[in-house]
């Protein structure tokens, strides 16, 4: 099997993934499936395999942004456990009219991603047409589109912290690449969709908000605030403690979600069986373990071969031989990846590590930028 072209085997093994996904349902299975055809495909042994795994897993990186993704979901559902998503959106609704809440109720529920997202701001968004004159479709698909513009670079999405993670980039560059794409999403969901709904102010002031904008969202403006801090600090201390500038990355996040979590169980505390209902989520534990299948995968693409050689420098000599261009591959790969899994750390977790690894060990900044942009349009 050694005598495969690596771009067939990588593609074969990306396809397996697909297909098994498309079958079984099971995103984490289908990805170890994949991951297990590449390292036989590719030449590795049981135990050359198992150590690429192992190295990966148990990273002191890969450790942080599993607790991020933790984190972010526990923070997620704790809002809404303690009712702060309800009253942040009657506060929404009480200032807004029918047209206006129908966009923002979905998009401020977006700002978190919790599971089961869609069910939440559903009733939400019927809630905004009591008479029911506006069409069901509208309502869906204002629904969709609104909840999901915060989706190409809010780093408190694990498809985005796994992209950011992947590519290198800092989250600072992450969200300033993909906040225009944001602004397309809106203006794109105004002329297509809430043009089409007629205004009804009477809507507005129906409804009492119970405390203020500002406080209600006030837990996530304390992750930026706290990730800024001591992003800040150990930025101004690493001239006295050289140490401090190998800084796992995803400190100063795990250190803004906990204040946030910390601040938001002082304001309004939840019992113990609510907490451990939150910790002991099987959704979040199904969504760890995706990110663990999609770290393995990638641990497998950037692994030295048997030989000694390096898959991405084979894929990169088999793309020049065979006159496939760089941005062909950079624009399908992720395509058919999203249209096929429909999350984004499905796509994210399967096709960055390849496009990644062919722009080389390190990529010039603006080139990194360059294909980041034009991969996240899958989102």
């Amino acid at each position: 099997m050694t005598n495969i072209p690596m771009l067939a085997v990588i593609l074969a093994s990306l396809g397996l993934i697909l297909a098994a996904n498309r079958i079984t349902r099971n995103l984490s299975a289908s990805v170890l499936l994949g991951t297990c055809a590449l390292g036989l495909m590719s030449g590795h042994t049981l135990a050359g395999g198992i150590r690429i795994a192992a190295e990966r897993l148990f990273s002191i990186d890969n450790f942080c942004l599993m607790l991020v993704i933790f984190l972010v979901i526990w923070l997620s559902t704790q809002m809404s456990a303690a009712g702060v998503m309800r009253d942040l959106v009657d506060a929404v609704r009480g200032r807004l009219g029918r047209r206006h809440a129908m966009a923002a109720l979905p998009a401020v529920i977006g700002f978190l991603p919790m599971p089961g997202g869609a069910i939440f701001s559903a009733p939400l968004v019927d809630n905004c047409d009591g008479a029911g004159l506006i069409p069901a479709v509208y309502k869906t698909r204002a629904n969709y589109w609104f909840r999901h513009i915060w989706e190409f670079w809010w780093p408190l999405y694990p498809g985005v912290l796994l992209a950011m993670h992947i590519t290198g980039l800092d989250v600072w560059q992450f969200m300033l690449l993909g906040l225009p794409l944001s602004i397309t999403a809106i203006a794109a969901g105004y002329i297509c969709l809430l043009r089409k709904i007629k205004p009804d102010p009477a809507v507005a002031g129906e409804f009492q908000p119970g405390a203020s904008l500002f406080r209600l969202l006030l837990p996530i403006f304390t992750v930026i605030a706290g990730y800024l801090l001591l992003r800040l600090a150990l930025a101004g201390l690493s001239g006295w403690l050289p140490p401090l500038r190998t800084t796992n990355r995803y400190l100063p996040m795990i250190f803004g979600i906990l204040l946030a979590m910390l601040l938001l169980e002082r304001w309004r505390p939840l019992p113990r069986h609510a907490w451990r209902k939150i910790i002991l989520s099987g959704k979040t534990l199904n969504l760890a373990l995706i990110v663990a299948a999609v770290r393995i995968y990638g641990a497998f693409i950037e692994a030295p071969l048997p030989d000694g050689s390096t898959p991405i420098a084979a894929m990169q000599i088999e793309m020049a031989r065979w006159g496939i261009p760089l941005p062909v591959m950079a624009m399908l790969l992720p395509f058919l990846a999203g249209l096929t899994t429909g999350l984004a750390i499905g796509f994210v977790g399967a096709s960055f590590p390849i496009v990644a690894s062919l722009l080389g060990p390190q990529p010039p900044l603006n080139v990194l930028l360059a294909f980041t942009q034009e991969k996240k349009c899958s989102l």
